[in-house]
């Protein structure tokens, strides 16, 4: 890159799901740069995500932004993808005879705008055969879950982006942030951009964006996941067996391409970095999986962590600052930004434009104040 700087109408720093998202949303109608500071987008938690559509899944705005998202996955626009975006994959939440006060609760909070159904040991056991027997009295189940080809989605959103003439640049880490009469300057690690609008999607590093541009603090705190795989116990048919996920969030199941993905559902408080899995994390995750699921687990085949990042309220930020003039958040997805992607890359690009809320989200009821920055309580 030159000397001098790149010019666009609005800078999206991040290329993951939500930074490529958006960028695509707002290249429709603006001139869009998307940096990323690796070499490829989607290096570190959109590359490392289960890959779950859960509409049961998450606080409410998450849970409304995902199913104003369904409409989207189902009927992405021509050209998005070679092939469906979804597979079917039931949602199995388990619990014990101790956490069945916290069943119940769910069962009644998700109920009033997701079919789910309450099973029983027997159920159980017939849409999940790798439980223990005894573990678990009750759950439930979500017929509507289904498995996101993450890859595709993301990859989607950036043929989208480079169709509307956007740009992309990668091995782009943003440097420092400055903004003057002429809009902001972005230095980057590959030169400088210029905009009128930054859009922070910087994911792990979101808050740290935030903190260069003299934004408030949000509060968020990026936190380890730690996910393995492991072999399928010999004579193991059912690879349609649902996603099975403790009530409590302290395990979850899922075949995968003829393996069990595994995990002890952490949430390690971290320094943003390239997150790497800690023996005792990998332990830890054996052992609850192996009191649940009729499993002897000798060898792992493969483990990794990502990053998931949160505010308090474990809902997203979405929206313009209170303290810095143009200046967008578009962050703390934590473990739901990729099921929620189409519907909360809609409602950025509304809010950036000064649009009204687009329809199928106000259907779903959300109110965008729950997802705004200056919800957040914290100092600036």
């Amino acid at each position: 890159m030159s000397d001098r700087a790149i010019s666009a109408d609005v800078i999206v720093i991040g290329a993951g799901m939500a930074g490529a998202s958006v960028a695509a949303g707002l290249a429709r109608t603006m001139k869009v740069v998307l940096a990323e500071m690796e070499a490829q987008p989607g290096y570190h938690t959109t590359g490392r995500s289960a890959a779950v559509f859960a509409p049961s899944y998450g606080p409410d705005g998450v849970r409304a932004l995902t199913r104003a998202s369904r409409a989207f996955f189902d009927a992405a626009p021509e050209g998005f993808a070679d092939a469906p975006l979804l597979t079917p994959r039931e949602i199995l939440m388990i619990a014990r005879e101790d956490q069945l006060e916290a069943l119940d609760a769910l069962i009644d909070t998700i109920s009033a705008e997701t079919a789910v159904e309450r099973l029983g040991p027997a159920a159980l056991k017939d849409h999940q055969p790798l439980l223990r027997e005894g573990y678990a009295t009750a759950g439930m189940l979500d017929r509507g879950g289904q498995d996101i080809d993450v890859a595709a989605l993301h990859q989607g959103f950036l043929r989208l982006l480079k169709a509307r003439g956007g740009t992309l640049l990668t091995n782009a880490a943003v440097q420092g942030l400055a903004r003057g009469g002429d809009g902001w300057q972005v230095q980057t690690k590959s030169g400088t951009l210029a905009a009128s609008l930054v859009v922070n999607a910087g994911g792990a590093w979101a808050g740290e964006i935030g903190r260069l541009a003299g934004a408030e603090d949000i509060g968020l705190v990026p936190k380890r996941r730690t996910a393995m795989v492991v072999a399928e116990p010999d004579g193991f048919t059912r690879r349609d067996a649902p996603i099975t996920v403790d009530v409590h969030e302290q395990f979850y199941l899922k075949p995968d391409a003829g393996r069990l993905l595994i995990s002890p559902a952490d949430e390690t408080p971290t320094d943003p970095c390239d997150a790497q899995p800690e023996e005792i994390d990998v332990a830890i995750c054996a052992d609850r999986i192996m009191t649940a699921f009729d499993l002897d687990i000798r060898r792992i085949e493969n483990k990794w962590a990502g990053l998931r990042s949160f505010v308090a309220d474990k809902e997203p930020v979405i929206g313009f600052s209170r303290v810095v003039p143009d200046f967008f958040w578009m962050a703390g997805q934590g473990g739901y930004g990729i099921q929620s992607a189409p519907a909360a890359a809609d409602l950025a690009t509304a809010l950036v434009l000064g649009q009204p809320l687009p329809a199928h989200i106000a259907d779903q009821g959300l109110d965008p104040r729950c997802v705004a920055p200056d919800r957040i309580g914290c100092a600036a």
